[in-house]
């Protein structure tokens, strides 16, 4: 019996030079790394300060960082497909194998909607809704710290196996019977099975805790007419992981039966179903899209009011249509397969409702337009991602009102249209959005705006380069060439995709420019610095604490008596310019201690995840011990939160009143 289960040399693909080499890289940078904050003695305040802070905001930053990280991963998957594509044409077969190929566009799907659109989104909502609200912290701090540990976790696992075996080849979707142990019999479906399944229970309990932040523990007054938009974008999207998640462990956790005792949920026999694999996936799928989609539009309703001087126009109907988006999510996702067979009657159905769902998300456009329109818009590198996401976003949304019509689906399902499509609706309504946020609140999370210049240097970039690389999938769908090619015999689609290529070139080129900008702005940030809090004269609630925010937000818990308090209290007190200031009697704060359950709850979960890919029963077996031990010493934990004195507390804001008044 071998001790490691399936695990032995020829797992390593000492003979891919590509991916060896892209290891050696990685494996530097981390060595490199992890160098240099050791011989810098930084261990102790990473460990102190980062590593066990179940601070909402420290745990909003990290979601950043990882996604950000990840992008970098998924993107150099990108630019791999489109310059494999461009060359592989006719005779010439390009320089990727078609088994890495496979593992290639499988992993870029995954890693860019699982851990990189959703750690950015959450990563936003973490930082900028408990202090919208008006609170010191989510319902539950140290559940946060776990949930952000176990994405980490699907993380470390999906790219472990870009050296130790492989990845699926299924695409990020997986479906059966390609993913089933008799066509995959791999480890990559099983390295794709448990990353998800271990960073979606992660994403749960995120939505569980910010639906119960949002609607139990708003500051005094705040009622729910009374919050910013982006707090009820985030409700309507938590809302929706809430419902949604549990429908993907379901299915991937039958697809797990299926592989590995012999079950038979989505085989070809013994009474299984493919179809219904496609139809649970689908069901969490679409709602998906919305969960990402609704926190950036979110953003991009606080940066249109707030660059614009003027209330949002329509805040009513914005919260309608957020609410409408929430509910209708779940009435369109069999548009992703109206080429099943289920009829005409269903298809029209869905048809249908993937054309109204179109409606609400039309009403936030306009309202929009009409917070710009008449105020004094301000053309900073925040309103530049949101103009560029709306003249995107529609363009995208116009196609998917195509593809909402069942025949016009049939003709170009499958087909690089659909591709285009799907980018053309993500990548503006979530990458810009995100982006837009973090340029938003950076000066906020760190004290210094980042440069203009540079950032508009990468805006451009994304923006051009994004039409010059899916615009020509357009025209090559209609053409009739199907998705994720290594290679094609029709030497007509070739110069469409060598502008493709091209255009991922010049997003390239916008990545380099934000990198630029990040360590710019690091060494310029004296002159960037933000002393005020509020360096956007903003409408919120986040605006009125120091930058960076204490520990504990708000020294005194602030009255939300209307819409935009923070904004009309600045106007009144612009009114009565003469009247001194109001003092306050401090008191004592009480905030959660950090806790390192997150991160120890993580290193069990990999344990245990590449333990079951790899068939080590042993360590499978420790690892579920351990997690459950170190549950069960939190548990019993005695010290649960740590005060601030109220003499603390005075401290830092008479300081942080000098600094504005200088």
């Amino acid at each position: 019996m071998n001790l490691l289960g399936k695990l032995d040399w020829s797992a390593i693909p000492f003979d891919q030079p590509i991916i060896m080499g892209a290891a050696g890289v990685v494996a530097l940078g981390i060595v490199f790394v992890l160098g240099s904050v050791t011989l810098k003695g930084y261990v102790p305040y990473l460990w102190r300060e980062w590593i066990t802070s179940v601070d909402h905001k420290r745990i909003g930053v990290m979601y950043m960082v990882l996604a950000l990280l990840m992008l970098l991963r998924g993107f150099s998957d990108a630019i791999m497909m489109r310059a494999q594509q461009a060359v592989a044409a006719g005779g010439a077969q390009g320089y990727l194998p078609s088994e890495h190929f496979d593992q290639i566009f499988s992993a870029h799907g995954t890693i860019m909607i699982f851990f990189v659109a959703m750690p950015l989104v959450i990563g936003l909502m973490n930082f900028a809704v408990p202090l919208q609200l008006g609170i010191r912290d989510v319902a539950f701090p140290t559940l946060n710290s776990v949930s952000l540990w176990l994405t980490a976790s699907g993380i470390l696992l999906t790219n472990v196996s870009l050296v130790i075996g492989e990845f699926a080849r299924t695409g990020w979707v997986a479906y059966p019977p390609l993913s089933e142990l008799q066509f995959s019999p791999g480890v990559g479906v099983d390295y794709y099975l448990w990353a998800l399944q271990i960073s979606g229970i992660g994403t749960l309990l995120t939505g569980i805790n910010f639906v119960t932040t949002i609607l139990k523990t708003r500051a005094p007054g705040m009622s729910l007419m009374r919050m910013p938009v982006f707090c009820w974008t985030a409700l309507a999207s938590n809302l929706l992981i809430v419902a949604a998640f549990p429908v993907l462990t379901a299915t991937l956790a039958m697809l797990l039966l299926d592989r590995y005792l012999g079950f038979h949920f989505f085989s070809v026999d013994a009474g299984g179903n493919p179809m219904m694999y496609v139809n649970l996936f689908w069901v969490w799928g679409h709602p998906e899209v919305y969960i990402l989609v609704l926190p950036a539009f979110g953003i991009y309703s606080e940066v249109s009011a707030t660059f614009s001087g003027k209330p949002l126009f329509g805040y009513r109907s914005m919260v309608a249509a957020t609410m409408v988006i929430c509910v209708l999510a779940y009435t369109v996702w069999l548009h992703h397969f109206f080429t099943m067979g289920a009829g005409a009657n269903v298809n029209a159905f869905f048809g249908v409702a993937s054309m109204i769902i179109a409606v609400p998300t039309g009403v936030k456009i306009f309202n929009w337009l009409f917070t710009m329109y008449g105020g004094r818009v301000r053309f900073a590198l925040p309103v530049l991602w949101t103009i560029g996401f709306m003249v995107t976003f529609v363009l995208g949304g116009l196609t998917g009102v195509l593809l909402a019509v069942p025949p016009v689906d049939w003709q170009v399902h499958n087909s690089l249209f659909l591709v285009a499509h799907f980018h053309h609706v993500i990548i503006p309504g979530v990458v810009f959005g995100t982006f837009a946020g973090y340029v938003y609140w950076f000066p906020k999370a760190f004290g210094f705006k980042l440069d203009e210049r540079w950032g508009r240097r990468a805006f451009w970039c994304w923006f051009i380069g994004f039409h010059i690389a899916f615009r020509p999938l357009y025209v090559v769908g209609l053409m009739g060439m199907t998705r994720r090619l290594q290679h094609y015999d029709v030497l007509s689609w070739q110069p469409w995709l060598l502008v493709a290529a091209a255009g991922a070139v010049v997003i390239f080129a916008g990545v380099v420019c934000q990198i630029v900008q990040f360590v710019v702005s690091i060494r310029a940030r004296e002159e960037l610095r933000d002393v005020t809090g509020d360096p956007w004269n903003g409408r919120t609630l986040e605006w009125s604490t120091a930058s960076p925010p204490p520990a504990w937000n708000f020294a005194v818990l602030p009255r939300a008596a209307e819409r935009d308090s923070y904004w009309n209290r600045k106007l009144r007190a612009r009114a009565t310019e003469g009247v001194s200031a109001q003092t306050y009697q401090y008191e004592p704060i009480e905030i959660p201690k950090n806790s390192a359950i997150g991160v120890v709850n993580a290193f069990f979960a990999v344990m245990t995840g590449f333990a079951l890919i790899w068939h080590i029963w042993w360590m499978a077996g420790m690892g579920l011990v351990g997690a459950f031990v170190t549950l069960l010493a939190f548990a019993f934990r005695h010290d649960e939160e740590v005060e601030i004195s109220a003499e603390q507390i005075a401290q830092f804001e008479r300081r942080h009143q000098a600094e504005v008044a200088l």
